[in-house]
This record gives C-alpha cells, sequence and structure tokens, in this order.
C-alpha cells in the first residue's frame, strides 16, 4: 500500500500554522494522515473564520451587556419648516423695530410739515416787509411830490409885487403878477385839489387850489379854465393866461393865502421853498 505520508510543511516546525497543533500528539515528526490534512485545513480555517469568531463573540458580549443601548438612537425626524408669515406682533422685536420705523416717519413727516410751514411764513413776513416797503416808498414819493413846488408860468415878466399901491387898485397889490401872452400855460403850483374854479369879479376866471397844508393859491385872470376840480399834481396845466377881470393887459395874478386866511407876499412864499421868480 502506498505511503500517504505528506512531508512536513515547507515553512518549518517555526511556521505559524503549527501554533494550532495541539499537545500531546503522538509524534511531532511524523504525524498522522488525518491530522496531517487537518493540519494543512486549520490555517485556512483559522485565517477565514477567526474574525467571524472575533465579531460574533463582541456581539454576543455586548448583547449580553446591553448592546442595543450602545446603538446610536435614531435621528429625530427633521420637520419641514412651516412657511405660513408670521405676523408682526408675534415678535417683540419686529413689533418693536415697526413701532420705531413708524414713530420716525411721524417726526420726520412732522418735521418737514414745520419747515413747509415756517418756509410759508418766512415768504409771507418777506412778502409783507416788501409790501410795506412799496407802500412807504409811495408815501414817501407823494410827500415829496406833494413838497415839490414849480412856477406856475415858465416865459413871463413880473410886472407887479405884492404892498404896492396903484391909481386902478382899491388897496395895496396883493398877489404877484406874471405878465405873459394870452394863453400862455398856467400850471399848479403844488399837489393838491382844486376847490374852486369860475368868475370873480374883478378877479376874472380864477381857480383856487388848496395844497396839503390848507395853504390856498389863487389863479386870477384866466382866459380859460382846463382843470375846474379835484386833485391836480405839481406842474399840471390847469389853465390859460388871460386878461379878464380888472386888469390892464394879459398876465397872471397869483395870490397865496395860509389856511385860506390873508394873503401873504407870494415871491417871499416861493423863495422859502428853494423857487425864486
Amino acid at each position: 500500500m502506498a505511503s500517504t505520508h505528506t512531508p512536513a510543511h515547507p515553512a518549518g516546525p517555526a511556521a505559524g500554522t503549527r501554533l494550532l497543533d495541539h499537545p500531546g500528539m503522538a509524534d511531532l515528526e511524523h504525524p498522522a494522515p488525518e491530522a496531517d490534512a487537518n493540519r494543512h485545513r486549520m490555517p485556512r480555517q483559522t485565517r477565514g473564520a477567526s474574525p467571524l469568531l472575533g465579531v460574533t463573540a463582541v456581539a454576543a458580549t455586548l448583547g449580553a451587556t446591553g448592546f442595543a443601548s450602545a446603538t446610536p438612537a435614531a435621528a429625530p425626524a427633521v420637520e419641514a419648516p412651516d412657511e405660513t408669515p408670521v405676523a408682526l406682533s408675534a415678535d417683540p422685536g419686529l413689533a418693536l423695530a415697526a413701532r420705531i420705523q413708524q414713530q420716525a416717519d411721524s417726526q420726520r413727516t412732522a418735521a418737514e410739515e414745520g419747515a413747509r410751514v415756517q418756509a410759508a411764513q418766512e415768504a409771507e413776513a418777506k412778502a409783507a416787509a416788501k409790501e410795506a416797503e412799496a407802500k412807504r416808498a409811495a408815501e414817501e414819493a407823494e410827500r415829496a411830490k406833494a413838497a415839490a413846488l414849480t412856477l406856475p408860468v415858465k416865459d413871463y415878466n413880473l410886472s407887479a409885487h405884492y404892498g404896492q399901491s396903484a391909481r386902478y387898485w382899491a388897496h395895496l397889490h396883493t398877489g404877484l403878477d406874471f405878465a405873459a401872452d394870452t394863453g400862455t400855460p398856467v400850471f399848479a403850483v403844488g399837489q393838491g385839489t382844486i376847490t374852486s374854479a369860475g368868475w370873480s369879479g374883478s378877479y376874472g376866471y380864477r381857480i383856487v387850489e388848496t395844497l396839503p397844508d390848507g395853504t390856498e393859491i389863487w389863479y386870477c385872470h384866466l382866459s380859460s379854465i382846463i382843470k375846474g376840480s379835484g386833485k391836480v399834481t405839481s406842474g399840471q396845466q390847469i389853465g390859460k393866461v388871460g386878461a379878464t377881470g380888472n386888469v390892464t393887459g394879459p398876465h397872471l395874478h397869483l395870490e397865496v393865502r395860509p389856511g385860506g386866511g390873508a394873503p401873504v407876499d407870494p415871491e417871499t412864499w416861493l423863495e422859502q421853498r428853494g423857487l425864486t421868480p
């Protein structure tokens, strides 16, 4: 019968597979065929089965000591966020921010309204000041115009003075005579109001002008009356030189009566106001 003896493993006694040999075998140098076969198979089983045995043992051990507790708990289910809008009042921070914004808007509106009112008041004040200035200027112009005087005739000769006497005057001469051609324009001496105009006996056709201070100016012996009533300005034509009434030739007889009273020297009165006849 052929020998079934299998030669020793080339690795020799030091090979790792001998770690699986069991003491008490009859002959270490010549093992039995079954033992030799097992020796060649066992290392393959040892290499392949040891990890499985180890994991199985660990699992068994952990199972005995609470393996379930060592397993991580399942993560809680993540719920989808609620997409429903949250009211501002539900969030104190948002509500506070809304109130602050509302207050800021109110303050800004109040400031803008205040600025608008102030601008309107300033514009109104400026307009009032401008109007007052214009009124004052107009009044000053009126006063200046009232104060402005002019000679009643531009092209003339003085033919008689105040206080002279002559046979054709019943009394002393009460005015100043401006000799000029008939029809020569007669101008208002100053700004005033014509209070009388018409025939006046020895004075012929006469115009009476009252100045703002109450002084009356008499224009006598006129050939015609151009302005018989109403207000007149200094230098405005009111009549024409003539020879009506008690005269010896065409001339303007001018009388000055302060306050509508007795006559004064017209020449002196005019010179006191910057006019030299």
